[in-house]
């Protein structure tokens, strides 16, 4: 679960993490007004709320000297299309812009907390440069950036903090800011069972502060059950038919193509979509039944499909390990009747019992189509759309 900035920032500063004065979110021209007043005074930054990395390339992050700027830039902004190398074609629309009180910056500094899988635990990953993507700095110059590794249970050892600060050449006034905030950061990502905790840049201002002037965290959906209150927050970017899949434990994710799939097991609905580019299709969408597919998690996965109207032929692509392939076949038989199918359909199944399954699908008397590989079900569904999609 990815959060957008300014809850990042509420996060933050519940850990006492110092961020900018804010005037908080807007939603509307008419809130700008009493968010300015909160802020302070000017120069203020308005920043485009929605999950993706880059806004400041692509117009989302605007400065305003005065309240009339601060006008024109929020009336820009609000309802706009971002389009940055995270976000697609398409982009996100911004619904949301933070108002911050713009700061003075002397230094910029990036620091991070990632989760290690290699080590088996989260490590803090820092650099001097900050600003800039840490990505492009680790191809093109590894050898600035610093890495110190976390312990899930201490979190990070306030020598750990020094040492990093040492590093990223910490001037000797701002040590303990710097010990205070770097340990902080790290009990915000143990706490909430992160896998990112990035702030991209730290600053130091010409006040002599440290101060977190972006944010972005991101948790471990599997670990929501720990986490009553992010549980509870609607995913800012999900479209009505992902949270409806979200609601009765389906993994869906929208896409823009015709084929819609339904698949059990994440890789193996990868594989699926790439399969269904390489046959020359485009896939409507990510599924997951997950690896126990009962014959009312198919049905539903059928019915979040066919809500998209730009599907044309459905793909099921199905390994029969934990379930066997006939009771899968049964659950599929059961979910077309109920539904009412009215566009092709495409089936593969391969594993336990496999030929009593098809046995089943061949003489259940309805129109689909078996196929016997997934490269032979990817050409099949495309043909079924009318070539390529």
């Amino acid at each position: 679960m990815k959060l957008l900035e300014y809850e990042s920032k509420d996060i933050f500063r519940k850990y006492d993490i110092p961020v900018p004065d804010t005037g908080g979110v807007i939603r509307d021209a008419r809130g700008l007004p009493a968010a300015l007043k909160r802020a302070g005074k000017g120069p203020w930054v308005l920043k485009a709320q929605v999950l993706a990395g880059g806004r400041g390339k692509a117009g989302g992050v605007k400065f305003a000297k005065t309240p009339q700027e601060a006008r024109e830039v929020a009336a820009k902004m609000l309802g706009m299309r971002l389009i940055t190398k995270q976000t697609g074609a398409q982009g996100l629309k911004v619904h949301e812009v933070l108002v911050d009180k713009s700061s003075d910056i002397v230094r910029e500094i990036y620091l991070s907390i990632v989760m290690d899988r290699k080590g088996a635990r989260p490590v803090v990953i820092a650099s001097a440069e900050g600003g800039m993507e840490i990505e492009e700095l680790a191809r093109t110059r590894p050898e600035a950036i610093l890495k110190e590794p976390v312990d899930p249970v201490r979190g990070l050892e306030a020598f750990q903090a020094r040492r990093l600060a040492g590093g990223l050449r910490i001037p000797a006034e701002l040590l303990g800011s710097f010990v205070r905030m770097a340990t902080a950061l790290a009990r915000v990502f143990l706490d909430l069972d992160g896998s990112l905790v990035e702030v991209n840049p730290l600053i130091i201002t010409k006040q002599g502060k440290l101060v977190a002037l972006d944010a972005k965290i991101v948790t471990d959906d599997n670990a929501l059950f720990r986490q009553g209150a992010l549980a509870q927050r609607k995913d800012p970017e999900a479209t009505p038919l992902e949270r409806e899949a979200h609601k009765v434990g389906i993994n869906y994710i929208g896409l823009d193509g015709t084929i819609g799939c339904m698949v059990n097991g994440a890789g193996l609905a990868m594989a699926t979509m790439d399969t269904v580019e390489l046959a020359g299709g485009r896939p409507a969408n990510f599924l997951d039944v997950g690896g126990g597919a009962t014959a009312e998690q198919v049905t539903r996965a059928f019915q979040l499909i066919l809500k998209d109207k730009k599907v044309k032929v459905v793909l099921i692509n199905i390994f029969g390990g934990i379930m066997r392939c006939d009771t899968i076949a049964e659950g599929v038989l059961a979910a077309v009747k109920k539904v009412k199918l009215t566009v092709p359909l495409v089936v593969r199944l391969e594993g336990t019992r496999v030929s009593e399954g098809r046995t089943l699908l061949k003489k259940s008397g309805l129109k689909l189509t078996l196929a016997d590989s997934l490269w032979d079900a990817a050409q099949k569904a495309v043909a079924a759309v009318g070539g390529k999609s």
